[in-house]
């Protein structure tokens, strides 16, 4: 039985409509899943116009009214945007709210189990904060929208390497003061499970150190000895297989040399320069510690190349396909722990 995923338009002033359009132009792509496209129908069409496509689609005002048996995605329509409120390429409040009332439906679609999974082209934050979002990114969204208690984190996907961060979007300053051993164990841990979600039997997680070298054995920090390495050895002693804490100069070339599945990093550029420069085009971001497989888009909205029919599809159909892999993954183990 193929999975049923949620396909959301993301942003309506970005290049999120054109790529969905491109996306689904690809017949391996229609093949791979029961799609469920959620948004307004004028701003698919604009995004089909941009990139040259015509995509047949299944048009339906409740899912209810669904036929996936049909061999063309189902198109869940909705009103919330104006066209004549979409400037492309410009932040507004309004692209903003129809991108968060796009997702709402997506996730309580899957939080009724009538689709098991999401995936979304880009959003912008700042469009989302000017539509009234309060919560800091929208994993927060997310965790609320689906009613998850538990910890969250965002991952970064590369092909097979994958990487996590103990902090992320806060002050370089504050870094050290945030690594605990508890953090830096919850961040290991979320990397491990979020692999194991996607199809890894035993990850292989690498820890990266805070300091230059690793902390050369206390002489350049002593993070690494009292925090970092103790929270590998309880992550071990929990049964992950996690190595470290390495040098983070030199611990993705190991990586991408495949001696590795993972990479925990300390703070969010340690791991971002590493993943946009091995492959910034193909790279996906996985909402990680969800009951529900939710992907996306590493880049953004692109709001420079918006409405000219350039923008670069692999990221979103590398995305596309880690869902459905994902989807599957949690219908054969069951729901996780």
């Amino acid at each position: 039985m193929k999975p049923r995923l949620a396909l959301v338009l993301g942003d309506p002033s970005g290049i999120g409509p054109e790529l969905v359009a491109k996306l689904l132009s690809d017949p391996e792509v229609i093949s791979r899943a029961e799609i469920l496209l959620i948004g307004d129908q004028p701003v698919f069409e604009m995004g089909q116009k941009i990139a040259g496509a015509s995509i047949p689609v299944q048009v339906v005002s409740d899912i209810a009214q669904a036929r996936f048996d049909q061999g063309r995605p189902v198109f869940l329509a909705l009103s919330t945007i104006d066209p004549a409120e979409i400037v492309l390429g410009q932040a507004s409040a309004a692209s903003g709210r129809a991108a968060l009332e796009s997702l709402k439906v997506a996730l309580r679609l899957a939080r009724e189990g009538r689709v098991g999974g999401i995936c979304y082209a880009s959003l912008n934050k700042h469009n989302l904060h000017l539509a009234g979002m309060s919560l800091a990114s929208e994993l927060d969204f997310f965790s609320q929208e689906l009613g998850h208690r538990g910890p969250a984190g965002e991952v970064n996907v590369l092909g097979r390497l994958w990487t996590t961060r103990v902090t992320s979007h806060v002050p370089l300053g504050r870094v050290p003061a945030l690594l605990t051993v508890p953090s830096v164990l919850a961040a290991i841990d979320l990397a491990h499970h979020t692999l194991i979600a996607a199809g890894f039997e035993r990850p292989r997680v690498a820890v990266v150190g805070l300091n230059p070298h690793a902390g050369e054995s206390g002489d350049c920090g002593r993070e690494e000895i009292e925090v970092i390495g103790p929270a590998v050895e309880r992550a071990r002693a929990q049964g992950i297989e996690a190595e470290g804490p390495f040098a983070a100069d030199t611990v993705f070339l190991r990586a991408r040399d495949g001696l590795f599945d993972a990479v925990v990093t300390m703070y969010h550029d340690q791991g971002q320069i590493a993943m946009k420069l091995l492959g910034f085009e193909k790279g996906v971001t996985v909402a990680g510690g969800l009951e529900v497989p939710i992907t996306t888009p590493a880049h953004g909205t692109a709001f420079d190349l918006a409405g000219q029919g350039r923008a670069e599809v692999s990221a979103l159909r590398e995305a596309f396909f880690l869902a459905c892999r994902m989807i599957e993954t949690r219908a054969r183990l069951g729901a996780p722990e």
